[in-house]
């Protein structure tokens, strides 16, 4: 039985408090619309809480471990290193802690409301928020979806103790002795290359030609070397048919060229996709329209085919990252303010915190071509640069694609160490309608790897430096 049910009327009411909600309601309420935002599980979201920032923090002590183990070559000889995998657990969860507690206090500096419990639309203004056995009622004028995604689950894998999402696998107390992953993805090979750091035999499947399908083949090659050095198995075009469990772990079945194998593990990490949360909020009572694979349809500044009803991040098009998400949050609070805004996504980053790290950014080469430019091409290798070589890690380069008449810069790829902090640089450069010229002419502090950026741009002007013509 619901009890205490009661209407409150709000300007923007956020579902959803992710990187993308709760951005758009810090957004909206500086703007001066009074907010609500509701929350069924966690402050933060997916990223904050099992995704992208515990994931990283794990690969980050993944580093820190094989670099005790590994640092002969730089006269560094460390003798019983060991690892506490449950004081690692204990780390990762004090840094989601504090970012978690961090959002909660900006949206309380922002004076946005934050309600907890499950939105559910009983008509085109209104939700039901239950709590519990506690229900409410808010009446909103605007109204931005932001419920983001979920892993998806193979119907022959169902989620178990032993057959694990990301999120399982972010929450294991212990470092498994053998792991299966199914999917070369991104939050596979990020995974599955923390745990081979740990000491862990890996066996990745993947159901394309490649592992992180989406990006250059050069580019993971690279992340493939490093992988096959952690004596990870990596398995392409390979067909996960199902799983049989007992006590100590799994046994998998995969059809790899038409052969059938088997793989035995402690666990099974099933990381082909997500899919949107659209599912169970009432949208039909909403009249807000959604794709066949649940996502929601919205113009170029987040509004659904109601016009007040807006949606951001995992529940619309295109790629699930977190800074996406982020970004058209505030494009639609900026939008319901009456500001002339829409989204852009040319300048939106993707990156692999693999080893080494991958970034891209703007058109790749072939992108280019088919948009019907005319591009030049120019590359410059980690190996050549001072910073890299003093780090002792110079497996990778710089692509930039710029457009042949006029040294416009139409995208970069990055493959290497910092890759993921130097794309940015290229983002701005994009944006801001910069040339190679722009990049080669501004001064970068030396040494560092920044100056990949300053190289890249001479080889792209014919006038290269520090690497023979």
């Amino acid at each position: 039985m619901v009890v205490g049910e009661f209407t409150t009327e709000v300007d923007t009411l956020v579902i959803g408090a992710g990187p993308g909600g709760y951005v758009a309601a810090i957004r909206a309420a500086q703007l001066g619309q009074k907010v609500v935002i509701v929350e069924k599980e966690h402050f933060g979201g997916v990223c904050l809480n099992v995704g992208c920032i515990p994931s990283k923090a794990l690969i980050s002590a993944s580093h820190r471990y094989l670099h005790a183990k590994e640092s002969e070559d730089m006269g560094v000889k460390a003798e019983n290193v060991t690892l506490d995998f449950g004081k690692v657990q204990e780390w990762k969860n004090s840094v989601v802690n504090k970012l978690t507690g961090g959002v909660k206090s900006l949206l309380k500096a922002n004076k946005v409301e934050m309600v907890e419990g499950e939105a559910l639309f009983v008509s085109p203004t209104e939700v039901r928020v239950n709590h519990g056995y506690e229900s409410q009622r808010y009446k909103f004028n605007n109204c931005i979806i932001a419920t983001g995604s979920r892993p998806i689950e193979i119907p022959s894998f169902k989620w178990s103790d032993r057959v694990l999402s990301s999120t399982g696998a972010l929450a294991l107390q212990e470092v498994p002795n053998k792991l299966v992953v199914i999917g070369g993805g991104y939050i596979g090979i990020e995974l599955g290359n923390a745990f081979a750091g740990f000491g862990t035999q890996v066996t990745i499947l993947e159901g394309s030609k490649s592992i992180l399908p989406s990006f250059d083949k050069k580019m993971t090659a690279l992340v493939k070397k490093s992988l096959k050095k952690k004596n990870v198995e990596i398995f392409t075009e390979a067909m996960a048919q199902g799983v049989e469990e007992n006590e100590n772990g799994v046994v998998v079945k995969a059809t790899i060229g038409g052969e059938e194998k088997t793989f035995e593990a402690d666990y099974v990490l099933v990381t082909v996709g997500r899919r949107p949360n659209t599912d169970e909020l009432g949208l039909d009572l909403a009249g807000v329209e959604t794709t066949e694979r649940g996502l929601i349809k919205v113009d170029k500044q987040g509004r659904t085919n109601v016009e007040h009803i807006y949606a951001i991040g995992d529940v619309v098009s295109g790629p699930a990252l977190a800074h996406k998400a982020s970004y058209e949050g505030k494009v639609a609070a900026e939008a319901i303010a009456g500001h002339k805004v829409e989204v852009d996504y040319q300048c939106i980053p993707a990156v692999v915190f693999s080893d080494p790290e991958l970034a891209t950014v703007g058109l790749s080469e072939e992108e280019a071509k088919e948009q019907g430019y005319d591009v030049t091409v120019a590359q410059f290798p980690f190996a050549a640069n001072g910073r890299a070589l003093s780090l002792n890690d110079t497996d990778g380069f710089m692509r930039l694609v710029t457009r042949k008449e006029d040294g416009l810069i139409l995208g970069a790829q990055i493959a290497g160490p910092g890759a993921s902090d130097m794309i940015a640089e290229m983002g701005l450069a994009i944006e801001a309608g910069m040339t190679a010229e722009d990049i080669a002419l501004t001064i970068h502090a030396h040494p560092t790897l920044g100056e990949i950026a300053m190289e890249t741009a001479e080889v792209a002007l014919g006038m290269p430096i520090h690497i023979a013509r």
